[in-house]
């Protein structure tokens, strides 16, 4: 039975275009080239800050937020950036009974934000409120002891099949791949799709699923 469901946060919940196109806007590159850049790194397996190396060789994310935040032009989101799907998945599954949480890699400014947007969740984990990054599996422990504390219950859903899925199976959680955005679309890791409990292109699909899944007993 799943009693408890945790979101990955940008590219899931949320639509990163407005924000990479902020970021190509800062640097000073056209933003189609940045994108071909994001998506060339993002096939070769490499970290997604190397996008921003290639034009700056020195980029520093930390220093590069704080300067963006010191000339007026911070990295923000807020509703309009929620993907249309968010919303309605989160409440259907509240609906359900379940514990519902967002849990992601984001910066110091992320939680506030996320807190703001008023989410029907129970629990809202960062990388940086809790110290420590995806796909350590300290984070994904970090995410079971918030779900209740059975890794078999808590359902782990993302875009990414190597800094998601991945490491929220080796934790012990089933878990979801959602087919959007560069990492959904780019990245394809087969061995891991397959073992994923589900595999779906929309959020509107998830809460179906779920309640199907329960009603059998698991």
């Amino acid at each position: 039975m799943i009693e408890a469901v945790f979101f990955d946060v940008g590219g899931t919940i949320l639509d990163e275009t407005r924000e990479f196109a902020d970021w190509a806007d800062w640097l000073g590159v056209p933003r189609h080239t940045f994108s071909a850049v994001f998506g060339a790194v993002i096939a070769r397996g490499q970290d997604w800050q190397e996008s921003f190396r290639t034009f700056r060789p020195d980029f520093d994310l930390a220093t590069e937020l704080a300067h963006r935040a010191a000339a007026g032009r911070p990295e923000t989101f807020g509703e309009e950036d929620l993907h249309p799907d968010a919303r309605s998945c989160l409440a259907a599954l509240k609906e359900q009974g379940l514990l519902v949480g967002l849990a992601g890699n984001q910066p110091a400014h992320a939680e506030a934000s996320l807190r703001a947007l008023d989410l029907p969740v129970d629990v809202i984990g960062t990388s940086h409120g809790w110290g420590v990054a995806k796909p350590d599996p300290a984070f994904f422990d970090r995410v079971v002891r918030a779900g209740g504390g059975d890794p078999s219950a808590i359902l782990y859903v993302g875009d990414r099949p190597d800094n998601d899925a991945r490491p929220a199976m080796a934790a012990g959680m089933p878990a979801c791949l959602i087919r959007r955005g560069p990492w959904g679309h780019i990245l394809d890791l087969p061995a891991v799709a397959e073992r994923c409990l589900f595999r779906i292109d929309s959020l509107d699909e998830l809460p179906t699923l779920v309640a199907a899944h329960n009603a059998v007993g698991g």
